[in-house]
Formats: C-alpha cells, structure tokens, sequence
C-alpha cells in the first residue's frame, strides 16, 4: 500500500516531482523535459492509478489523501501528506482540487496496432491547444472512438493541461503518432478505413449520410481556425461536414469531434 509521509517543508527534496509547474522552462512534463505525467484532483487521479502508467508518488492535503485510501490500498508509493499553503508553495500556485500524482509515461502502441484492433479512430492534425487536445480524448472516450492518431504539429496529450481537461482519459484511449504526413494516411486506408475529412465546405457529404455508408472509418480534424491543410484534405477519401444553421459554419473542434464520433460510433454499433 501507499506510505503516507507527513511534511511541512516546502524544500523537502522528495516533492521535487511537483516542483515549480507553473515555471514553463522547468515543467517536469514539458516536451523534452523529465517526460512525467501529472494528475490533478481525485478523479484523474484514480484514472491515472487505474491506468498502464507507472506512479511515483502523491502530494495532496490529508482530506483528499483520505479520499483515495482504496485506491492506493496496493499501490507502493509515497503519498505526501501536507498543508494547502506548502503545496501552493511547492507547486507554484493554489490547487483547488487538493492533490496531485505523478507518474512515469508507458508505452504506447504504433498506429497500426491501433488500426488493427479499431472500428473508428480520429486523426488529427495541427491541433496543438493542449485543452482541445484533452477534450478531443474525453470526447473520444464517451463516444466509443477506439484510437486517436497523431498528424504533424499537435500538442502532447500527456501535457498537464492535456490530462487535466480530458478528466484522465488520455490515460485510457490509446493513441500514435501518423508519420510521415500527410502520407502516413496510407497506412490507415491500407489497414481497411475510410479517411473521411470534416470540413465546413458546403460540397462536402453530410455526417449523417457518410455513417450511414457504414465501415471502419478514420475521421480527419485540424486545427481550431485554418482547419485541415490542403495536402491532408486531398489524401481524405470523402470530404464531411455537419449542417449548420444559416450564419454558422463552424464549431470548436473538440465539439465538432463530438458531434462526429456519436454518428460514427453509433453507425458501427
């Protein structure tokens, strides 16, 4: 089980895991930095120690360490016990969800593991706001989309941010990198689906009317604003759009994704 370690020392050495997230070129999750993955608040945390990830340690007020007594009931790790104001101290600024985890990164599968196992997977390119990022993983894990593969110039969904919005999810939902691209997009029409690219062009094929063609479908999503490039929508296999009301023609992609997976999904249940 989990030792719980008391202290009240905001230099403490052992805490140097959670030190300093909000000093950018120090983050312990940066891209090229320690590669950890962190959770804050109960409920990610829980995902993360249910998860294939590794745990290092915890570092919460005593209340939320409490909390999560069964889950750490066969977990070896140190979970740090200590005071709102040292934790902000350490951290870098006030938590209000009281606790927080670390954990080494697992390997993750390639793209065409995940194509082989998958009905529906997202492929996304240039989506590289980390909250978008984690709301297209939460999204995916509500809506029954077996993988997320990854276009050139998207954030990390293991960045804090990242995992924080999807509620853990990017712990859950497996995901790869597509290279090289656009033409990585080979392999996934190779391994049996169709790239099917959502755009607000009024020629495009409704939603609707492409899941009910049926079939493992890989859905294409870029960016919030420029929106996919004309290389990835040319390597697509049907362009997609969902209907809008006059005056309307986009949506926030995390939201766009939404709307899209449940149509897949339900297709292909």
């Amino acid at each position: 089980m989990a030792q719980i370690v008391r202290t009240e020392d905001e230099g403490d050495p052992r805490l140097d895991d959670f030190r300093d997230l909000s000093t950018a070129d120090r983050r312990p999750d940066r891209p090229g930095g320690r590669g950890l993955v962190i959770a804050e608040g109960t409920v990610v945390v829980r995902r993360l120690l249910a998860s294939a990830y590794p745990p290092r340690a915890l570092l919460g007020v005593e209340r939320r360490i409490d909390e999560l007594a069964p889950d750490l009931a066969d977990v070896p790790v140190p979970a740090y016990v200590t005071s709102a104001e040292v934790m902000a101290e350490v951290v870098g600024f006030h938590l209000n969800r009281g606790v927080l985890a670390v954990a080494d990164r697992a390997p993750q599968p390639d793209a065409d593991e995940i194509l082989a196992r998958s009905r529906v997977v997202a492929v996304l390119e240039g989506v590289g706001d980390h909250e978008n990022i984690g709301a297209l993983f939460r999204n995916a894990a509500a809506l029954g989309v077996d993988g997320v593969l990854l276009g050139a110039g998207c954030a990390d969904p293991l960045y804090r941010r990242s995992v924080r919005v999807s509620m853990g999810n990017v712990l859950r939902v497996p995901f790869a990198a597509l290279t090289p691209w656009p033409s990585g997009l080979e392999r996934v029409r190779a391994a049996g689906f169709r790239v099917a690219a959502l755009t607000p062009r009024a020629d495009a094929r409704t939603l609707r009317e492409v899941a009910a063609d049926g079939g493992r479908t890989a859905l294409l999503l870029g960016s919030e604003g420029p929106g996919l490039t004309a290389e990835a929508l040319d390597s697509a296999d049907v362009a997609v759009r969902i209907p809008m009301s006059e005056g309307v023609d986009s949506l926030n992609v995390a939201t766009a994704a939404a709307v899209a997976f449940y149509e897949l999904a339900a297709a292909v249940n």
